[in-house]
């Protein structure tokens, strides 16, 4: 009786004990739950034991927190007011491209206002059907040119940045004042050229009348009238390049203009004509050709393009040098390479080869009788094409031009298969 009484008591006093000690803990915790519903009470309560542990870790923690959340913001304030102060149309999107900040500029030239449109997807306010596809391709390497929404009379450049977490910046930068002074300098030369194209044909038909004549009375000027007419035929070239260049840049491709190119009787005529123009060279041109591969294009500007490129890999590649020409598909699209072991480009050159009047060696290009036109030529021929040019070339070793045109554009023709010649 006795020892189960002292257990009874016993066990009392430990639930007493454990009842004062689960109060405690209720009592710090609510203690911890009335600080931290408190935002503007910043010292945490007083605690013993482990509690004045846990109050103080929570402390420090949030001072952490309240350190890092004043430098966001204060990162956060030098942005907007940077991108603020930028003349460029600045717009920050989330993942859903709904916008999330804009800055005056943006107000300005894209029509947007904060007070209403911050939520709004981007695609509801700027309409413009080529910015709608660039924004859902997501593929912004190349910037996009659109007239502005509040003023078609001014052109923009849109660039999306992606960053964080998927979120994007887009930059607009008004161009209006470049594309006006680049149609200044298309206008200027399509005019000059269209001036100079009649007086160079009349001195040119000139001279060829007083060449005729050069084993007569003018046999002493034979010399001198040869080198006259070589140079007024470059002159013509010149011209007719400028001209084709000119076309090509004021003249959108309607998709009427287009038709199906038989591409292999193109390459079998290009190879054919490289072949007496190659003449004392003795140069091996080889044509690896799909034959059942054609494109969707202009006739006579592909043709253009794929002769000059062959007939520069004729000019460039020393005697007895290999050129090699190869019309294949892929799943990509449709290529043309033209291969040579000529004389190369060194790298620092690349960039600048599509510009008019480049060369890398003046002289030489000169001599061969080149415009400095060709490949600017080939490069706007290709872009009216949604194709692109890519060059590949080691000095000494020789050149790869390729042209990769978008699957889009391919025809096949299921009658043969790829011939070798």
């Amino acid at each position: 009786m006795v020892i189960g009484f002292v257990i009874e008591q016993l066990l009392a006093c430990l639930l007493i004990a454990l009842a004062v000690y689960l109060g405690w803990h209720l009592h710090n915790i609510n203690r911890l739950a009335r600080w931290l519903n408190k935002p503007g009470k910043f010292h945490p309560p007083a605690g013993q034991g482990i509690w004045a542990e846990i109050f103080d870790r929570i402390y420090h923690l949030q001072q952490k927190n309240r350190d890092r959340k004043k430098k966001l913001a204060k990162y956060i304030a030098r942005f907007k007011e940077s991108t603020a102060a930028m003349p460029d149309a600045t717009v920050v999107l989330n993942r859903y491209d709904q916008i999330e900040w804009v800055n005056k500029a943006a107000q300005e030239s894209l029509g947007l206002q904060p007070a209403k449109d911050i939520g709004q997807h981007l695609s509801n306010l700027i309409r413009h059907p080529s910015f709608i596809r660039y924004l859902n391709r997501k593929d912004y390497e190349t910037p996009l040119e659109i007239p502005a929404p509040v003023d078609e009379q001014q052109q923009l450049s849109v660039r999306i940045i992606p960053y964080g977490q998927n979120q994007r910046l887009l930059i607009a930068r008004d161009i209006t004042r470049i594309k006006r002074l680049e149609q200044m300098r298309r206008d200027f030369i399509s005019n000059i050229s269209h001036e100079l194209r009649t007086p160079l044909t009349v001195i040119h038909g000139y001279l060829e009348s007083m060449q005729d004549e050069a084993d007569g009375p003018l046999a002493e000027w034979h010399d001198t009238l040869e080198m006259m007419m070589r140079q007024s035929g470059r002159m013509q070239n010149i011209v007719n390049d400028l001209l084709m260049l000119s076309r090509l840049e004021n003249e959108e491709l309607k998709p009427a203009a287009r038709e199906e190119v038989p591409v292999p009787s193109q390459l079998y005529a290009i190879k054919e004509e490289a072949l007496v123009l190659s003449a004392e060279k003795e140069h091996r041109i080889t044509l690896e050709c799909d034959n059942e591969l054609g494109l969707y294009g202009v006739q006579n500007e592909l043709y253009s393009v794929f002769s000059n490129l062959v007939f520069n890999a004729v000019r460039y590649t020393p005697k007895g040098g290999n050129i090699t020409i190869r019309w294949y598909h892929d799943e990509a699209g449709a290529h043309l390479e033209v291969t040579d072991t000529g004389i190369g480009i060194p790298p620092q050159h690349l960039p600048r080869l599509t510009e008019r009047f480049f060369r890398v060696d003046v002289g030489r290009s000169r001599d061969i009788g080149g415009t400095g036109l060709g490949l600017a030529i080939v490069k706007h021929v290709l872009e009216r094409h949604q194709a692109k040019l890519r060059i590949k070339s080691q000095v000494n070793r020789g050149s790869t031009f390729i042209c990769d045109f978008p699957a889009e554009s391919m025809v096949i023709y299921p009658q043969q298969s790829v011939i070798k010649m």
